[in-house]
């Protein structure tokens, strides 16, 4: 397919980038890196100073003005997340620091309580180190098995195994809806069918797809879902675990500590119902505010038309870098996959490259991406990775084919 970069998909790219002050200036920076941290858009700034500057205090306990404000936006920032993900309650929604944290409350309070050393977790070999190590660590305190979903070399999963991988000894499927690396769209939905279909608890690593395309969290009839608010234009310091209700209502606390008591007595105390029994002490207020807003933010633009904007850009990525000699590009075909592409030049590691693109403007990451054991797949130690969001453009991707060719003739003229 031919990607024409004059043609675009009717996402007002140019206002969008107004709204995100990084972009300012004669020389922007082009950032392709929102797998890692998106940009936070300025109207979260704006309210996270708006907390600070005019009704800055704690929130549930204080019986005035501005406690009772900072308490309304806290909750209402809850709602907002909760509509946006399409959960039946805003109760179901956690604040937590970011999907790590939310996944490592799932596997101390549920997982603690649910698996047993007869028991199989299964996993995927894409899956980020944050939803790999806590299954390894409940394995270890447990005697649980861990199983693995492996990946074809198009960087797609094996599904043809799936019967066989789900047996009744199968108590939780943890899986990314979106890979960090390859940037695949796995087929959650199929997969949390199937796992049901065996008596399976699913949780959905949705930190790559939740700020990039509609995500149902009804519709997908998960378990629990984990993403945070740093891939969505939003602050650093939160992140959203949703889970289903009576599952919610089983689970112990995480932490203890303020906010999530009910009565605390000298030998023993009675816990909060859900969701405060899982935010123990004085939250990240500013942050879970900003949430808010930057879910505002999305809402107001459409994931829809977030997601038809970066796919024709992978689609160019594709088309414009496969041009280059030497390049080996990871993974699935642009039309199966978000906004990443994952790649190596012959001959020049993914730190050198990144470097050389640092001196034209261009910020990509390079390493392992917390996901070695698909790097071992693969048989390499470390990517290069360009990852794009709604404020990229065409010319974004001109400046990463530019700066690849660049690295190329600086490598040549060394060993020339």
């Amino acid at each position: 397919m031919h990607v024409d970069r004059n043609e675009f998909h009717p996402l007002e790219v140019d206002r969008i980038r107004e709204d995100f002050p990084i972009f300012a200036g004669d020389s922007p920076i082009a950032y392709l890196d929102s797998a890692a941290s998106s940009q936070t858009a300025r109207c979260v700034l704006e309210a996270m100073d708006g907390y600070y500057e005019s009704y800055r205090s704690n929130i549930h306990r204080g019986i005035y003005h501005i406690s009772e404000e900072a308490t309304a936006a806290y909750e209402d920032a809850r709602q907002k997340i909760a509509r946006f993900i399409s959960a039946r309650r805003a109760s179901q929604v956690v604040f937590t620091r970011n999907t790590t944290e939310s996944i490592n409350l799932v596997a101390h309070s549920w997982g603690n309580a649910n698996i047993g050393r007869d028991d199989e977790i299964l996993l995927t070999v894409m899956e980020h180190h944050s939803n790999l190590v806590p299954w390894q660590l409940l394995a270890e305190r447990t005697g649980a098995t861990l199983r693995f979903i492996e990946v074809t070399d198009e960087g797609l999963l094996q599904l043809d195994d799936l019967d066989q991988l789900l047996t009744e000894r199968t108590k939780l499927v943890a899986i990314t809806h979106v890979s960090n690396v390859l940037g695949t769209i796995n087929p959650v939905w199929e997969i949390t069918a199937a796992a049901h279909s065996v008596g399976a608890t699913v949780l959905i690593d949705a930190a790559q797809s939740v700020p990039h395309l509609p995500v149902d969290a009804q519709a997908l009839d998960c378990d629990f879902l984990a993403f945070s608010g740093h891939k969505m234009c939003g602050p650093t310091g939160v992140g959203v675990l949703y889970g289903k209700r009576e599952l919610l209502e089983e689970m112990p606390p995480f932490l203890g500590g303020g906010s999530m008591i009910r009565a605390v007595q000298r030998e023993r105390s009675t816990y909060a119902d859900v969701p405060a029994r899982f935010e123990a002490g004085t939250p990240a207020i500013a942050e879970a505010i900003g949430l808010g807003h930057a879910v505002d933010y999305l809402e107001k633009i459409g994931l829809d038309a977030v997601h038809a904007h970066e796919q024709q850009i992978i689609d160019y990525a594709h088309q414009k870098l496969s041009e280059i000699d030497g390049i080996t590009i990871y993974g699935p075909k642009p039309r199966m996959k978000a906004g990443v592409i994952t790649f190596n030049l012959e001959g020049i590691h993914p730190h050198d490259l990144a470097g050389v693109l640092d001196t034209t403007g261009v910020a990509v990451r390079a390493g392992h991406h917390c996901a070695q054991p698909l790097m071992q797949h693969y048989g390499v130690i470390a990517t290069a990775r360009a990852s794009f969001y709604l404020y990229n453009t065409m010319e974004d991707v001109d400046r990463l084919y530019d700066g690849a060719l660049k690295a190329q003739n600086l490598l040549a003229r060394r060993q020339g």
